[in-house]
């Protein structure tokens, strides 16, 4: 049933066409597949860097004005003072060493996101080989490095997404879900590509923003026009 429904939706749009943003947007929600439930909107972007040399590894995170129709899990590691700031600011966990141990004794990950103060990250160090395969190490090009933990949380928690490109260049994520308007949708996705015009590292030669792909989780790609992004500044 689902390879017909895939085949349908190939079939009602263009699908070797460039759509602007708004016309994407407007036609990623028409094709996907499940009817059951509410899929994720995803953007694979193409860029032309090459990973392997750290200054062309683009990593950074970006705040969806719309959302992302998930709540994360937020655990704060900070001394008391910071610990009850990020409480305040609505962080699901905070403290400092118990949590450390609870990780490294108990291998406790209920949390989506870990967000530490410079001056615990020593301490979190110490379990960097369990965090780090699971994507949960502190880093701060991505914000989750930060004395400013009360921002960092009311960020994450209004829908700010992590990203890093991968070995092949691409960079993919969540831009939203199917349900959103499509307003809503185009609005995290430019929100997505001046960020990362913002981040396009000196050294990369050629076009920068090769190609952008838009998709619901198991619905087909719509291709995006690059155009808009062509240049080398904000879009």
């Amino acid at each position: 049933m689902a390879g017909k429904k895939f085949r349908k939706a190939i079939e009602s749009y263009e699908a070797t066409k460039k759509y602007t943003v708004d016309e994407g947007c407007a036609l990623v929600s028409k094709l996907k597949i499940s009817t059951k439930w509410d899929e994720t909107v995803d953007a694979s972007i193409r860029l032309g860097v090459n990973p392997k040399y750290a200054d062309q590894m683009v990593r950074g995170s970006v705040v969806m004005p719309g959302g992302t129709g998930k709540t994360k899990r937020v655990l704060v590691i900070a001394k008391p003072d910071k610990a009850r700031e990020a409480l305040e600011a609505g962080a699901d966990f905070a403290g400092s060493d118990e949590y450390i141990k609870k990780i490294a004794e108990e291998n406790w990950f209920d949390f989506d996101t870990l967000v530490a103060t410079p001056d615990m990250m020593v301490q979190v160090g110490k379990i960097g080989r369990v965090l780090g395969p699971r994507g949960l190490m502190p880093n701060p090009k991505v914000g989750t490095v930060t004395a400013d933990v009360a921002k960092a949380v009311r960020e994450l928690k209004a829908g700010r997404v992590e990203f890093r490109v991968e070995k092949a260049g691409i960079i993919q994520t969540p831009i939203g879900k199917a349900s959103f308007a499509p307003e809503k949708l185009a609005g995290n996705l430019r929100a997505l590509l001046d960020t990362l015009m913002k981040l396009k590292p000196a050294t990369a030669k050629g076009t920068y923003m090769r190609s952008i792909t838009i998709s619901t989780t198991h619905g087909p790609g719509i291709k995006v026009d690059t155009a808009a992004y062509a240049g080398g500044g904000d879009a």
